[in-house]
């Protein structure tokens, strides 16, 4: 796998870097973005915030406003957090070890070990929904039968020794590009000599992918992205960092399908997570992005 990786691997500009600050802000950015997206912001993130401290000391504001196109802006926020703590408990210094890691706003069992792994070698597996599934197939024919403890057990078991970060990175690349959830790509992947799943062991019980299964689907409708709570944050956080610096916005009217009193209730949501400053005016809420 580590071969296949070295000579397949997803060039991401995030991982010609071991840098604990670097790979912390990768890690972030990656946990509900698509890569190739993540790894294009965080380029420009590093030019303007090249340091911890240079983010710590940065105005909410701006470190919100480098986190557009991203998504879920809570993100930013937490990363921003997590730098004032790495400064002030930690002189500057992003942790190494796993619980300290984990003690930073932000960052779950996950990226603590992502963290650990990449910029400081440890041999902790990082597991999420794609490593579970890789792992899960190759050793059992399938995740299913494995607790999130007996899950972490064996992926910090497999870990090469002295190859943890690259060894992350490759089980990201096959979880992602191959060993898909449905329609899994076999016979291009590095590990289907020893996997079960390719040898067509599976747990007794286990239901197979909605692809795998003729005519299956999800045929629920879905609402429109418009309609949604989360479009009508990204739509009131987008006028705020559009806005002057200094300008307080009024959100006295629907925006888009929403009404006022919807607009209100998100105003406030956002203010109380550290995305707005609000205040009311005669007419309604009026807000803007934390000085």
């Amino acid at each position: 796998m580590l071969a296949w990786y070295e000579a397949t691997g997803r060039p991401l500009a995030f991982r010609a870097t071991s840098d604990p600050y670097a790979v912390l802000v990768s890690e972030l950015m990656a946990q509900q973005t698509q890569a190739l997206r993540a790894a294009e912001s965080w380029t420009a993130w590093m030019v303007r915030f090249p340091t911890v401290l240079a983010l710590a000391e940065a105005p909410v504001a701006e470190v919100l406003r480098a986190w557009a196109g991203l998504g879920y802006n809570r993100r930013a926020v937490a990363l921003h957090r997590a730098a004032r703590v790495i400064v002030e408990e930690h002189g500057g210094e992003v942790p190494a070890s796993v619980p300290e890691l984990e003690a930073l706003p932000g960052v779950g069992p996950y990226t603590a070990r992502a963290v650990a792994a990449i910029a400081f070698g440890m041999p902790v597996g990082a597991v999420d929904t794609n490593v579970r599934r890789v792992l899960g197939r190759v050793v059992a024919g399938g995740a299913e039968g494995f607790t999130p403890a007996s899950m972490q057990a064996l992926a910090d078991a497999v870990v090469p020794a002295g190859r943890a970060g690259a060894w992350t990175h490759a089980l990201m690349d096959v979880g992602a590009r191959v060993c898909k959830p449905a329609k899994p790509l076999c016979a291009d992947c590095p590990a289907s000599t020893w996997c079960r799943y390719a040898a067509g062991e599976r747990p007794v019980g286990e239901r197979p992918a909605a692809a795998e299964v003729s005519g299956a689907g999800d045929r629920r409708p879905h609402p429109r992205f418009e309609t949604t709570n989360r479009w009508l944050r990204g739509r009131i956080l987008k006028q705020a960092r559009d806005a002057d610096n200094e300008a307080w916005i009024p959100y006295v009217e629907p925006i888009g399908v929403h009404g006022a009193h919807a607009v209100r209730e998100a105003v406030a949501a956002l203010a109380s997570e550290g995305m707005l400053e609000a205040r009311e005016a005669a007419d309604g809420p009026e807000a803007r992005l934390p000085r």
